[in-house]
């Protein structure tokens, strides 16, 4: 049906009607960082953070002669082990112009660019706390590196590549892939026990996730079974040694399944999370979110990791 004649002035006629636009701006890039949430926090005094570690000698027969002279039992010497202090930073610039300007959705320009770019911070660290990075001194020219658990972890794993020597100076050769398997997870949660380890936590990518959820060994459902409702994820794994918390990470490596006990981890601050003014040069503001941050590996051999994982 056509419009009368003579035609209405209508929107398509229209000059001056005003835009539409929501109040809102509508974001759904991933924020949750579990590694981070989840491992202890501590401080760090200089750019080189050291720590110690130890562990008892073996149990043995233990049977003494009635009235026999003490014998002195042989002393051994902690480990003394360390981890560089990282730097990271996100550096937001807005004009004059833009603050000033009425804006959709935000108030001030730098507000939100300061909010979106503490929230990318986090995801990079996330993302190195979890990587396969060996540590490094840096210098004038090059940057410290703080390394990433994949790059400790030696004495507990499953993998078909070569393991790093477990003290952060180099990273894993990556192996062939392979299915992920209940049979390589519980020969490592083994080896955790045998060594001394309680882990807590299994961190997995979001494959392998729905891998871990076709287990079919004691595992805990998210909630429990309802009419019409199918239940098809494994939030808690029942091992042998006790209950473990699955947790899908967006920035781990998707290769791995980290076997955790987090509170032998620890994000060690030498400067904890700040924002600093930048001086200003012109019709500019700049604002600098800075952190400086070594992770301490309290004791690797409590954890444990199944590498060279296939992805797809």
């Amino acid at each position: 049906m056509a419009q009368p004649s003579p035609a209405p002035f209508s929107t398509y006629d229209a000059i001056g009607n005003r835009e539409d636009l929501s109040n809102f701006i509508y974001m759904i890039s991933p924020t949750d960082v579990p590694v981070m949430s989840k491992i202890a926090r501590t401080s760090a005094d200089a750019t080189y953070h050291e720590w110690q570690t130890d562990s008892l000698a073996a149990a043995a027969q233990n049977t003494v002669i009635e009235g026999d002279d003490a014998t002195t039992d042989v002393g051994t010497a902690s480990v003394r082990r360390g981890n560089y202090c990282q730097i990271s930073d996100k550096v937001p610039r807005v004009t004059g112009t833009q603050e000033a300007v009425n804006k959709a959705g935000r108030k001030s320009e730098l507000a939100y660019q300061i909010m979106k770019r503490s929230k990318e911070l986090k995801r990079d660290m996330e993302l190195d706390i979890c990587g396969n990075n060996a540590r490094a001194a840096g210098d004038d020219s090059t940057a410290r590196v703080s390394a990433g658990i994949p790059a400790w972890i030696a004495t507990n794993e499953s993998t078909s590549g070569t393991a790093p020597t477990g003290d952060g100076t180099d990273t894993r050769t990556n192996g062939t892939q392979r299915s992920f398997t209940e049979t390589l997870l519980k020969a490592v949660l083994q080896s955790c026990w045998d060594e001394g380890g309680d882990p807590d936590c299994i961190v997995v990518g979001s494959f392998n996730k729905q891998q871990f959820s076709t287990f079919t060994g004691n595992a805990t459902r998210n909630i429990g079974a309802q009419d019409k409702e199918l239940i098809a994820t494994v939030d808690v794994y029942e091992s042998d040694f006790g209950s473990l918390e699955v947790v899908p990470d967006r920035f781990s490596r998707a290769r791995d399944a980290l076997v955790l006990e987090t509170d032998r981890w620890a994000l060690a601050y030498l400067r904890p999370f700040r924002i600093v003014n930048l001086a200003k040069d012109g019709d500019s503001d700049r604002k600098q979110l800075i952190t400086e941050y070594s992770l301490e590996a309290r004791n690797q051999a409590a954890s444990g990791i199944v590498a060279d994982l296939s992805t797809s």
